[in-house]
């Protein structure tokens, strides 16, 4: 049984959103019912299609559901609907996102009824705001998102990349909110409602970006294919057979890249030390190393890398994902069968060792119920059809306590959305090894102007936690995290595998202490891959995800599409995984490991062409900013300096429309272009005829008039734009905070909302050991004389050591 098999979902209206959301679900046991109309989901129409026409999107986002028909034109639809959901115990409800003939309900009437009834509902943009009611797609809401205009030429256009992103980031969150809801449930509570939008879900990915506009000002700019402020080298690069994703942040990392390559002459040049400094001379940095890339293999390279702990990565095909036998061995490819055909595709990422996913399943045909192993007893009444009995005011994770051992952004962001969720979490760090984000400069003016508070980035991602330091390879450091986890109920590492079991706090010792932890490592592939140890940031994550093979304009280099997707897409994963282990060791009192391999995470994006190719063998067409299903669609010039704005006609009336809008009456009554494989003959006319009109407007302005004729456009912001985004500011999302070192600042609000207004922020990101005394003394009950023997020997402090004061200490500890 799995861990949500006494759970009943409903899911109306059609979105990718709400559809992966009712998937993620669906891959834990939960009987999963798909409202459609007669003619289908929309999204079962969705490009690319196999042999047979069928959607391998629809595909990957709903296998393992039942199909049931409701024909809004029938007598008592509405009824029958209303009966399905007063039967259920989550509603996930797109109707905002796309309505799909859906019959209408009172959802506010049932939940009168059913006071534990768990409902979440998607939109584009939220209920409220100047963007409500705006038509969107995809790649639309990516560009207003600023996730479009830093990727590409420097000439342009932007490079946008396949429809198949904003759909999952927003599942994730509403799995998310609609997950801690199921465990509140079980510990007493009723049911709750939440709302998100899929705007505000892809700023997941902006975040941090955002944070870096307010602290730097406007030095953002688009700077080229594969290249990515403020570090360098980060991108693809060819090698004498395959490309290779190179990632060379740390000095340490660019010293030892360098001897790799045996570059002598750069290797020690002070002014190259630093990311942004390599940055600078990027030019003449890879006129050296490009060609001595060409010499070996991207698998050589990848090998050698390991070695020298560089992140580096062959970037595969989709063909190699195909044959990659440790993911199928892991769940991250599975079996899926729809209707006569068979093929793959990307299985549940949540790598729960006790309780796991579904490996694979069918694809409901329209109308089609599949049986399901479901422990939800009716006739006792499940529990939606409980009152709440505790104060409903709390957070749905109030009471769980979280020891956070990551670093960086994946790690940090799954642990800072637990605790905006309400869990305490403690954030462990070391004054001789502290959070990489507070920066990765060491030398003694750095630490001496205690630049390590500073940083905007670290800010952000940690913020509603409370933060200790402890030295974690000495004894008294490790005696303490044991007592901290013996009274938690989560762990979370980010570290690479074996660094935590090398120190005695494995999984294996620490369950001893606490049956009842779920403990989650975040490594780059997996605890047991044979790659396990291989280092990764969130841009390694996406270079060997197989995703850029199908980014970019065909017959070009492979494309990344973001600085380090992976970070925000593996912190989310992370999240929903947590609260599946939460809800089982609520019920059961058994607690679990958790091998999250972070590259699994990014391989939801690829899904459909892994599938397509599964069935058809045939590489993935790659469209640049064009489209498989939608004509025209594309990023248009506007006027001013690099001014840029996202367009696509989603269906004929929209395209007519457009066609009116520039001026092209012709078009708009041409029979023949009705279709959008008659207008894709004569793209390059139609996108040269949109630009003639785009160019003569500013880019706002241009959305605006297009908005008004409804057809979906947006704007491609940079960060620093989303700053004063007059939507998110009419919807509060950024809350400012006062923090010392920084003083007051913008943070991000969760996505997700009980109510109108987001989740406030209880506290600012702690700064190094602020929680020492309140934790240690309080909890732990150590004595002021402890503590001050714990701050002589260096076991916990409040300033970080510089390169040399660390270095001092290992030569007194030898």
């Amino acid at each position: 049984m799995g861990v949500f098999s006494h759970l009943r979902v409903v899911e109306i209206g059609s979105s990718a959103a709400t559809s992966y959301c009712a998937r993620l679900f669906a891959d834990f046991g939960a009987d999963v019912r798909k409202v459609e109309p007669p003619q289908g989901d929309p999204l079962r129409q969705s490009s690319p299609l196999t042999p047979s026409g069928q959607s391998a999107w629809f595909a990957f986002l709903n296998f393992n559901k039942s199909s049931i028909i409701i024909n809004p034109a029938a007598p008592l639809a509405s009824t029958r609907l209303t009966e399905l959901i007063e039967d259920c115990d989550i509603l996930i409800d797109g109707r905002q996102i796309d309505a799909a003939d859906c019959p209408s309900t009172d959802v506010a009437a049932v939940r009168q009824l059913r006071p534990g009834l768990i409902c979440l509902e998607g939109s584009w943009f939220g209920r409220e705001g100047p963007y409500a009611g705006l038509v969107a797609t995809d790649s639309t809401i990516r560009a207003l998102a600023g996730l479009v205009k830093l990727v590409g030429p420097v000439e342009g256009p932007p490079m946008h990349a396949p429809d198949f992103q904003t759909g999952i980031l927003a599942g994730l969150w509403g799995f998310i909110a609609a997950a801690s809801s199921v465990f509140a449930q079980r510990r007493g509570g009723g049911g709750r409602s939440w709302s998100f939008d899929i705007f505000e879900a892809s700023l997941a990915l902006s975040e941090y970006l955002m944070s870096e506009a307010f602290a730097r000002g406007d030095v953002m700019r688009r700077i080229g294919s594969n290249r990515f402020w403020p570090g360098s080298p980060v991108g693809i690069y060819e090698a004498r057979k395959g490309w290779l994703g190179v990632t060379v942040a740390t000095p340490a990392q660019w010293r030892a890249f360098c001897d790799m390559l045996g570059l002598s002459e750069l290797r020690d040049k002070s002014d190259l030390v630093l990311g942004e400094d390599r940055l600078k001379h990027l030019e003449q940095i890879e006129r050296v190393f490009v060609p001595r890339l060409k010499a070996r293999t991207a698998e050589e390279w990848f090998a050698e890398g390991r070695k020298r702990k560089i992140p580096i990565v062959p970037v595969p095909e989709i063909s190699d994902l195909l044959q990659d036998r440790e993911k199928k061995v892991r769940g991250a490819i599975v079996p899926v069968l729809f209707g006569e055909e068979e093929g793959l595709t990307v299985g549940s990422v949540q790598r729960l060792t006790l309780t796991p996913p579904r490996r694979g399943g069918k694809v409901p045909a329209l109308g089609e119920r599949q049986s399901v192993e479901n422990t939800r007893n009716d006739s006792a009444g499940s529990a939606s059809s409980l009152q709440s009995r505790i104060d409903s005011g709390r957070q749905p994770l109030h009471g769980v306590r979280v020891i956070d051992f990551s670093m960086g952004w994946a790690g940090p962001l799954c642990t800072r959305t637990l605790a905006d969720l309400g869990a305490d979490v403690i954030k462990i760090e070391a004054i001789q090894y502290p959070d990489w984000w507070r920066g990765v400069d060491r030398r003694s003016a750095y630490v001496d102007d205690q630049m390590y508070e500073k940083t905007a980035g670290f800010c952000i991602m940690n913020r509603n936690k409370r933060g200790i330091t402890l030295d974690l390879t000495r004894p008294q450091g490790r005696t303490l995290a044991k007592r901290l986890v013996g009274g938690a109920d989560i762990v979370v590492d980010n570290y690479s595998v074996d660094v935590l079991t090398k120190l005695g706090l494995g999984y294996d010792v620490l369950r001893t202490l606490n049956p009842r932890l779920v403990m989650m490592s975040m490594s780059a592939f997996g605890a047991n891959s044979i790659h396990r140890d291989c280092r990764a940031y969130g841009s390694t994550l996406e270079q060997g995800s197989g995703m850029p093979s199908v980014v970019g304009n065909p017959g070009e280099p492979p494309v990344m599409s973001h600085i380090a997707f992976g970070d925000a897409v593996g912190g989310l994963n992370g999240c929903a995984a947590i609260l599946v282990a939460l809800n089982h060791a609520c019920t059961s009192g058994q607690g679990q490991f958790i091998d999250l391999a972070q590259i699994e995470c990014m391989m939801p994006f690829a899904a459909p062409w892994i599938t397509l190719y599964s069935i058809d063998g045939m590489p993935p067409r790659r469209y640049g900013n064009r489209h498989p299903q939608f004509v025209p669609h594309g990023c248009f010039r506007c006027a001013g300096d690099d001014s840029w704005i996202v367009v696509a006609a989603t269906d004929e009336d929209m395209w007519q429309r457009l066609a009116l809008l520039i001026g092209r009456r012709d078009w708009s009554t041409d029979e023949s272009l009705k279709n959008p494989e008659a207008r894709r003959k004569i793209e390059d006319v139609i996108e040269r005829g949109i630009e003639a009109w785009t160019l003569s407007l500013d880019a706002d302005k241009a959305m605006s008039e297009l908005q008004d004729a409804r057809v979906a456009a947006g704007v491609a912001r940079l960060p620093i734009d989303l700053l004063k985004d007059r939507h998110l500011r009419s919807r509060a999302f950024l809350q400012d905070v006062d923090r010392a070192f920084i003083g007051r600042h913008p943070q991000p609000s969760m996505p997700i909302r009980e109510g109108a207004q987001p989740s406030a922020i209880r506290a600012a990101a702690p700064t190094l050991g602020q929680h020492n005394r309140e934790i240690l003394s309080k909890h732990l009950g150590l004595s002021d004389a402890e503590m001050a023997n714990l701050v002589s020997e260096g076991i916990i402090g409040t300033a970080m050591l510089s390169e040399e004061e660390l270095a001092k200490v290992k030569m007194s500890s030898h």
